[in-house]
């Protein structure tokens, strides 16, 4: 799927509030991505933008995961304890690609 996406190029339309309708050819999807969320980084000062980039989790939630995580190794999560875990797994993955974002987006104002 990734092939497809880097050989072809995207027509969207995104209505973004404040924005009006953006449209443009985006022939790479770290173009798409990156433009998709500029409305996001929009709205965020440099100084958000920094802290976001550093966020760092807290030492009772990493030690949750940790937990988690050992269970799911051994296969030993509940139902419940598997929700959780995705769940948190889900924000991780979110926190990560913004944070990815920022930083690009900090290394880009400095250049």
């Amino acid at each position: 799927m990734g092939a497809f996406y880097a050989k072809h190029a995207c027509f969207h339309s995104f209505p973004f509030p404040g924005h009006g309708a953006i449209m443009s050819i985006v022939s790479e999807p770290h173009e798409a991505f990156h433009r998709g969320t500029a409305p996001i980084f929009a709205l965020l000062t440099p100084e958000q933008t920094e802290k976001l980039s550093n966020l760092q989790v807290d030492s009772a939630l990493d030690e949750r995961l940790a937990e988690l995580a050992r269970k799911a190794n051994e296969g030993g999560l509940a139902p419940a304890e598997r929700a959780e875990y995705e769940g948190y797994i889900e924000a991780n993955n979110l926190l990560a690609v913004l944070q990815a974002e920022a930083r690009l987006r900090l290394s880009s104002r400095e250049s």
